[in-house]
């Protein structure tokens, strides 16, 4: 009998707790075409949860200009993901502002209607992939993995999870989830003079690169498909700026090049980013004229 009120009073007790504990998988809305991984506290412990994203910033691919090859690329890659065939995990890097990351986006526009889902995650939480991996395991969609300017220093937690990730463990991320990663680093570490200089050539004159080197470079290697953006010329940087002008309702006058090319010089690069933002400041501000004349 006292066995019998022990057992239910445990079980009251365990009701509470439950009550109190979150619930990571219940959660977890799945007709979100984006998600953000996130690491929360409760009750002291640390959990991981996926939280949806219902208002996505989508691009749309024709929007994304010189980077031609490099969309074509991206874009065949992530049909073949999606479509079930086999697909390479995905490192962008070059030039800042020239359009990585919204590829990356352009790929969701592009292919959400087929099942294709982004899962962004800070290069802090990558250590959490393999969690992210089971998460998905068992769900029809296709996820893409996405960390947006990636670099490592020697030693942090994530790098040898995303190594991990790319290489194939024990645990097994099943086929689909992939990983697209943009970087200003083309090898996703800092290089160094110093570390060229343990470098050896042998007696047939082979370069053999120092083991630091080789470290640096094996992260990147897993990644099997590259895609490298570079530097905008003036002509292509005008080019894009006068796309999104005439995508905001902005004329193009005959100070416009001179005020285009002068807020390029002031933020000391040509780059998609900068021409948006002047598109941006361009049309709003002729908007603006053209309300205080009327």
């Amino acid at each position: 009998m006292a066995d019998a009120k022990l057992e239910q009073k445990l079980e009251r007790l365990l009701d509470r707790l439950e009550i109190l504990l979150p619930k990571i998988e219940d959660e977890v809305d799945w007709s979100a075409a984006a998600f953000r991984w996130r690491r929360k506290q409760y009750l002291g412990m640390s959990y991981g949860v996926l939280e949806p994203i219902h208002r996505v910033a989508l691009v749309d691919p024709d929007s994304i200009k010189n980077a031609d090859q490099q969309k074509a690329a991206l874009l065949r890659n992530t049909e073949q993901f999606v479509r079930g065939l086999p697909a390479n995990n995905v490192l962008l890097t070059g030039a800042r502002g020239t359009g990585k990351s919204s590829l990356i986006r352009a790929c969701l526009k592009q292919f959400a209607d087929q099942g294709l889902r982004l899962i962004e995650v800070d290069k802090e939480d990558l250590k959490d992939l393999i969690d992210i991996a089971q998460r998905i395991a068992d769900r029809p969609e296709k996820f893409i993995v996405f960390c947006d300017d990636l670099s490592f220093e020697f030693g942090e937690g994530g790098y040898k999870a995303l190594k991990a990730i790319l290489d194939g463990s024990v645990a097994s991320t099943g086929d689909n989830l992939l990983v697209y990663a943009t970087s200003n680093r083309r090898h996703l570490m800092p290089e160094k003079m110093q570390d060229n200089l343990a470098s050896s050539m042998d007696e047939d004159g082979e370069l053999h690169p120092a083991e630091t080197i080789e470290e640096k470079m094996s992260l990147s290697e897993r990644f099997g498909l590259w895609l490298s953006f570079y530097p905008f010329s003036q002509k292509e940087y005008l080019a894009v700026a006068e796309g999104w002008t005439k995508h905001f309702g902005g004329e193009i006058s005959d100070r416009w090049q001179t005020e285009a090319l002068q807020f390029a010089l002031q933020r000391g690069s040509r780059s998609g980013r900068v021409a948006y933002q002047f598109a941006r400041d361009w049309a709003g501000r002729m908007h603006l004229e053209t309300e205080h004349d009327n």
